[in-house]
């Protein structure tokens, strides 16, 4: 590491020293990036990859449990884990054997596997739902379930909470913008106004939601949880209880999308509080960060799916892709619930979350911040605010961007990464304590930093 630059006044000063301490210190990935430049648009294989806080992207050398070194050498503990994927470490042997074994044997083969009906089970177990379905990705498996959600019930409508993530699903591109529905701004090649068949309320608003419902026109309500994707927003106490029993009162399916919420427990949010989904959702994590994803629906809604595709007759039903339930991902698949996602996995990494949360938490009483600290298992948040928002409207009006880049940045710095779309951050199960309280001492010389150019 380069020695600090001169103290900065202003946090745009901040920034900027950060910046010219990134250059400095990363000339192989700001050159690789230049190269890359004339292959691929933005200079990343997907544009995603260049929305962190540094001037130019960080080309990975290789992921080794939660550490990740760069093409400059420089290491990092990672806090981010692939923005999920890597939840339980990069390079997790189990998952590379596995999947080393499947490739030599065939990736696939438009066939099922003898994985496949262990993974069903590992599934059904975990989970408790009867019956599962495996997709390429989340944003696959939350399509699957909105068409055949729509197909079961007859009715065109769905409804998501303001500030949702489904991952790359148009019926999710809805927002509300001054307490009225409206496309996600920046939205791209829409056609149809997503608004007519797009229900969205505010998260933890039970008599929106209500009203939303009394139509009686929605098919299905796609929920995360816990809201993960503008900040951190938790439930409030009964709101889980009041989304079934509504949803239930009104012929509304509930499909709950677990892909970040895994975080919580080894059967996720659902097990973990008692959820009584029509519809389980998971991606990401599931295969270990090879492409793959499940959804699961309860006996009861399967019979239902019968009789709907005998009354629709054959076809082609849209639902599914040549990847979908490949070999590959069911071996990494059946490594990872059967020999990863383990219940002493999470101890360690709730434990771990456990210390990081109580270390920020120091770390705003001790410089008096008007911070929070929110989380969900092994999922911390930090929120520049207090205390955190209830809603994405009121999420939106404390999302400080500069002072978020100016962390990001900041903790890039100094060997730590974190999620880079927000303050978001995973603990592994081989996060080490050390790299903990090494992320806590980062932000802590932020705040310091921060106090002395406000």
């Amino acid at each position: 590491m380069i020695a600090e630059l001169s103290r900065p006044s202003t946090l745009a000063d901040l920034i900027a020293a950060e910046r010219e301490r990134f250059l400095a210190e990363h000339p192989r990935s700001v050159a690789m990036a230049k190269a890359a430049s004339a292959v691929w648009r933005g200079g990343v294989p997907m544009h995603w990859m260049g929305d962190w806080a540094c001037p130019s992207p960080i080309f990975a050398a290789q992921g080794v449990g939660a550490q990740v070194t760069d093409i400059d050498g420089q290491l990092y503990d990672d806090f981010c884990l692939g923005d999920t994927p890597s939840m339980f470490g990069h390079g997790e042997p189990s998952v590379a054997a596995a999947v080393a074994d499947q490739a030599r044997r065939g990736a696939g083969f438009m066939l099922p596997t003898a994985s496949a009906v262990i993974v069903g089970k590992l599934l059904a177990e975990r989970f408790g739902l009867p019956l599962w379905q495996a997709a390429t990705t989340a944003s696959d498996a939350n399509r699957a379930a909105i068409r055949w959600a729509r197909a079961v019930t007859r009715r065109p409508v769905v409804l998501v909470f303001d500030g949702c993530y489904h991952g790359m699903v148009e019926d999710a591109f809805v927002v509300l913008k001054d307490g009225q529905p409206s496309m996600k701004p920046g939205l791209l090649g829409q056609v149809q106004d997503l608004t007519a068949t797009t229900r969205v309320v505010p998260f933890n608003d039970l008599a929106a939601l209500e009203a939303a419902l009394a139509p009686g026109d929605v098919a299905a309500v796609l929920a995360e949880p816990v809201m993960t994707n503008c900040g951190m927003i938790l439930p409030e106490p009964g709101f889980h209880d009041a989304l079934r029993r509504l949803t239930r009162e009104t012929g509304t399916l509930l499909v709950i999308d677990e892909t970040h919420t895994i975080s919580t427990g080894p059967g996720g949010y659902t097990k973990a509080h008692g959820l009584e989904p029509d519809i389980f959702v998971l991606g990401k994590a599931v295969a270990g960060g090879v492409p793959a994803a499940i959804w699961g629906v309860t006996a009861a809604l399967s019979a239902r799916m019968d009789e709907a595709q005998a009354r629709i007759g054959p076809g082609q039903s849209g639902i599914g892709t040549t990847l979908s339930g490949n070999a590959l991902a069911m071996a990494a698949m059946r490594a990872m619930l059967s020999e990863v996602m383990t219940e002493a996995a999470y101890a360690r990494m709730l434990a771990g979350a456990q210390r990081l949360v109580a270390g920020l938490e120091g770390v705003i009483e001790a410089h008096g911040l008007a911070w929070s600290v929110v989380h969900v298992g092994a999922r911390v948040e930090l929120v520049f605010a207090d205390p955190p928002p209830r809603d994405a409207a009121a999420m939106r009006k404390i999302l400080d961007q500069d002072a978020v880049e100016a962390l990001h940045l900041w903790l890039i710095n100094r060997g730590v990464l974190i999620a880079p779309f927000h303050n978001m951050m995973l603990v592994s199960p081989v996060t080490e304590d050390a790299a903990v309280d090494r992320l806590v001492a980062a932000v802590d010389a932020f705040a310091v930093a921060v106090g002395e150019v406000e």
